[in-house]
């Protein structure tokens, strides 16, 4: 046995090579074993802990020179996340390397993070990452070194770390002997053999966080494509390890291409059902603010005020304020009330971005298209603004009387007619702008053409009148000269973009850059070439298929043009009840559950309420429809409905808009139709629990059950939602269910008893395979990805396509481990929701993309009569045919990477909220007035 200066003990073996053992009691480890082994390496092969960038903090300058390093890492993640598609491993990865806020480390640190991106990008040095559940090595650690005089092995508790390797008490056993090193070795080759690449997402990311540095807002306001970057760079959706999709980020970069080339934005986006428009919108609005164009209004239909404002704050961490319809009030972020003075506040937003209902704007407009004196619509008609956003777009159009060629705008239509010569930027969206006829699609065009006439053009041009135009976008007609073409192309005239065509003429007749009509004739020009040269293109067949205001101001992007390109999961999806499955026929008459006598009595209940009500000289269509729809749901979310009808509870805000007050006040006989209701569900077994609680244990998939394969349990009722949670966690104390709701309504449940929750750490859960039953309403649902579970029954089923895409969507998602995955669709038999449901399935069914081609949402009228109902679809699940260059202009260039995730100059958090925080400044000026 020798003994070293430096804390080193050795022991030789007979044969060859010696064990040696070093403690850092007695000495510095990193001076007397590390750097001095690594000095003179050829290769290095370690077998380490969790990654970290202080892997190589201490270690840097020493492996500089080695040829080879290869690092096996510890990951915390699931077998499962390691062994799932590339993407999806790679996020969850990225997930785990930037949970721990490393933007203040890298500050502190930046010189390593310096060091140890070149060391990455250098190509000599490897890592891999396996799952702690194939190698928990948290303390078992080794390695092998292989320097000019052969190879060495070592082993031990230690990390690379500076104060693992300096100031830790750590012990290092060293083994030269072949044998040693041949079996360190072997448990390197085979954890290296298991493990998976670094991703490249981390390797950006060191490097980003090496030359990070926070820029000010008004650095670029002269630069504003490189202000999204910057803004989007580490909100939560890239922190998360995802992304704004490749055709959101198209919109946002078009959207600052018409800031740019018209001054101001006009654009209609048409997405198909499911696509996540949302984001598109708001990453938009989020730069415009940012850019300092003004206040933003978003409107949209009340059921949808709060899932926006929640997908805003956790996706792009954008804190924005909702209106209350009958508070008249703004509610925060937190779900807190903004006290004030009424309706005048709905002017008065305390946040840059503003929410406000439909509803409310329908009601507040008369038959002559004039704001009601003390409405919202007349005080939100008295500002400017920097952005106006309508969702569901196509609600705003026209209609034409029997008998009537012309066609009558309806309120939304009137007020977003007249908003849109108040605002700078307009941005509508809906998946289905033509309802009946193209003209309904001219309608939208011809209300973001005001003020802007860039659009369409003035009240003369051609592209005003469908009628004129629609023969050559479908290559009905062909221009034979140049006179008929001219006044297509120069009213209005098309920006220069790469369009030689069009410089030529904008220089022929000395026009700028921002003039879109010209009274000059194509005999004004004076160059013969130039002439000839537009009638010759202005006459080709295709020449205003491929360049006209609809592909302009029009964005389409089809869920099948993306599946074809792998942007979306082209996943089947199998939905039950179906025909010939067994399924109890104690539960279910033929596809639906079998009612209880309960239930028939409160239906009953209904229809008496409603004829009641009905005698005030009201329309009692949608008081049916409510009661109806939340009796189909659960019998909680009728006995909530009924009592807060009798002021025993708060009235949701849909109701409150509908009936234009905060509270209801039931006459005699209203009220004894809403105690036979409660009376009859109070303390019942609801066949609805019995079905969810039937394809959670006994419908087996795949030799699973779905409560094993992991499942996730819609409603569009809280109430609902709440009741499922709690039964179901009552029933299995054992087991952990999540409840993802709105603000302040999150919880854990175990044993019926419900623990607060925020929803980003119900994700956290659900995404470790911690969480395997969900129960969510659909106000949370976006931006929550649940490809760990594998099924989802519907309890209910929302008269709004749009928002069952976006259930299904929860689930079928890239990283989806199944190769298919279940849908259960539960109705009432004999119910108005079953006949709804027959309706759509066999659409369902149909297709591996469940909604492409159905509407975004399904209008109350339609549903009175079912026939009308299946007429009205017929058109939409017959896929429409829509002009090809919709696909080439938009489905085009969408495969390219996102640099954004790995901008370096970024904005200070704290800069980005206190802008959005700022509220809208006092509204002058007066209504505006019709066009």
């Amino acid at each position: 046995m020798k003994t070293g200066g430096s804390g080193m003990v050795s022991t030789p073996f007979a044969e060859h090579g010696s064990l040696a053992r070093f403690s850092s009691r007695l000495g510095r480890l990193s001076q007397s074993y590390l750097a001095e082994r690594l000095r003179t390496a050829i290769t290095y092969d370690r077998i380490a802990g969790y990654f970290r960038s202080s892997i190589f903090e201490l270690v840097g300058e020493e492996i500089k020179g080695i040829e080879k390093v290869r690092i096996v890492a510890n990951a915390d993640l699931d077998p499962e996340d390691i062994e799932a598609a590339q993407r999806v491993r790679e996020a969850r990865l990225f997930q785990r390397f930037v949970e721990d806020d490393l933007i203040v480390d890298a500050v502190v640190h930046r010189d390593r993070y310096s060091k140890l991106y070149e060391l990455l990008i250098s190509g000599r040095v490897e890592i891999k990452v396996v799952p702690r559940t194939v190698a928990p090595f948290l303390h078992g650690k080794a390695g092998v070194i292989t320097g000019p005089e052969g190879a060495v092995a070592f082993m031990g508790s230690i990390n690379e770390t500076k104060a693992a390797w300096a100031y830790n008490y750590e012990l290092v056993w060293e083994d030269s002997s072949p044998e040693g090193v041949s079996w360190v070795q072997a448990e390197f080759d085979e954890l290296w053999a298991q493990g998976k690449p670094l991703p490249d997402a981390i390797v950006a990311e060191v490097g980003r966080l090496a030359n990070r540095r926070e820029v000010e807002v008004v650095n670029f306001h002269d630069q504003p494509a490189n202000m999204v970057p910057a803004a989007l760079a580490e909100t939560p959706i890239y922190r998360e390890g995802e992304a704004l999709q490749p055709w959101q980020r198209a919109f946002v970069v078009q959207f600052l291409a018409h800031r740019e080339t018209y001054g101001r934005a006009r654009v209609l986006l048409a997405d198909e059902v499911g696509v996540g428009k949302t984001l598109s919108l708001a990453a938009s609005a989020l730069i415009s603010v940012l850019l300092g164009d003004g206040p933003v209004l978003i409107m949209t239909p009340s059921t949808l005020l709060e899932q926006w404002q929640i997908e805003l704050l956790d996706r792009l961490a954008m804190p924005v304020a909702r209106w209350h319809s009958t508070r008249k009030c703004w509610i925060d972020p937190a779900g807190r009330t903004i006290k004030g003075a009424g309706v005048p506040d709905v002017a008065r937003c305390p946040y840059a971005v503003g929410l406000v209902s439909t509803g409310l704007i329908v009601q507040g407009v008369d038959r002559h298209g004039e704001p009601k004196p003390g409405t919202e619509a007349e005080h939100l008609l008295r500002r400017r603004y920097g952005m106006v956003i309508l969702d569901e777009a196509h609600k705003a159009r026209s209609s034409e009387p029997v008998g009537s060629d012309e066609r009558f705008p309806n309120n939304l239509l009137k007020f977003i007619t007249r908003i849109a010569t108040r605002t700078q930027h307009m941005l509508l969206s809906t998946a289905t702008p033509i309802q009946t006829s193209e003209a309904d699609l001219w309608d939208i065009l011809q209300a973001l053409n005001q003020g802007a006439e860039f659009v369409l053009g003035s009240a003369f041009s051609d592209w005003q009148f469908p009628n004129r135009v629609l023969p050559y976008l479908k290559g009905e007609r062909q221009v034979i000269n140049l006179r008929e073409g001219w006044q297509l192309i120069t009213n209005p005239l098309p920006p220069t973009d790469n369009d030689d065509l069009i410089a030529d003429i904008r220089s022929e007749l000395d026009l700028g850059d921002r003039e879109w009509l010209t009274n000059k004739f194509a005999s004004d020009m004076s160059n013969p070439v130039i002439a000839m040269k537009a009638e010759m293109e202005l006459t080709s067949r295709d020449y205003f298929r491929r360049n006209n205001p609809l592909l302009r101001h029009v964005v389409l992007r089809k869920r099948r043009d993306l599946e074809r390109l792998g942007l979306l999961p082209a996943l089947p999806v199998d939905i039950h009840p179906s025909a010939g499955e067994q399924i109890p026929a104690h539960l279910f008459d033929g596809l639906s559950l079998y009612t209880s006598e309960a239930f028939n009595i409160a239906l009953e209940a209904v229809t008496a309420f409603t004829k009641a009500y009905a005698r005030r000289d009201k329309p009692a269509g949608f008081m049916r429809t409510l009661l109806m729809q939340r009796l189909c749901s659960s019998q909680a979310a009728a006995i909530a409905t009924a009592k807060a009808l009798m002021g025993e509870g708060d009235l949701d805000e849909e109701i409150q808009e509908e009936l234009d007050s905060s509270a209801f006040d039931p006459r005699s006989e209203e009220r004894n139709h809403l105690h036979v209701i409660v009376d009859a569900l109070q303390g019942g077994g609801d066949p609805k629990l019995k079905a969810v609680r039937y394809f959670l244990d006994e419908h087996v998939t795949d030799k699973r059950t779905w409560r094993e394969l992991g499942s996730i349990i819609f409603s569009q009722y809280y109430d609902t939602a709440a009741w499922i949670a709690e039964s179901l966690s009552l029933d299995r104390p054992d087991q952990v269910v999540a409840l993802y709701a709105g603000t302040g309504k999150s919880r854990l449940l175990s044993g019926g008893v419900p623990t607060s929750i925020e929803r980003t750490q119900i994700k956290h859960l659900v995404a470790n395979r911690e969480i395997k039953l969900v129960v969510a309403t659909d106000a949370a649902c976006e931006g929550l990805n649940l490809q760990t579970l594998g099924t989802l029954i519907n309890v209910d089923l929302p008269w709004n396509p749009s928002r069952l895409e976006q259930r299904i969507g929860r689930i079928k998602r890239f990283g989806q481990t199944r190769q298919r995955v279940d849908m259960a669709n539960l109705t009432y038999a004999g119910t108005i929701d079953e006949k709804v449901y027959r309706v759509l399935s066999e659409r369902l069914k149909k297709s591996s993309d469940i909604l492409g081609t159905l509407p975004e949402t399904i209008e109350a009228d339609w549903i009175e009569d079912i026939e009308t109902l299946e007429e009205r679809l017929r058109g939409y699940t017959v896929p429409r045919k829509r002009f090809d260059p919709f696909e080439d202009r938009y489905a085009a260039g969408l495969l390219a990477e996102d640099g954004w995730a790995a901008a370096s100059e970024v904005l200070a958090r704290s800069d980005v909220e206190r802008i959005l925080s700022l509220g809208w400044p006092t509204p002058r000026g007066r209504v505006a007035t019709g066009s």
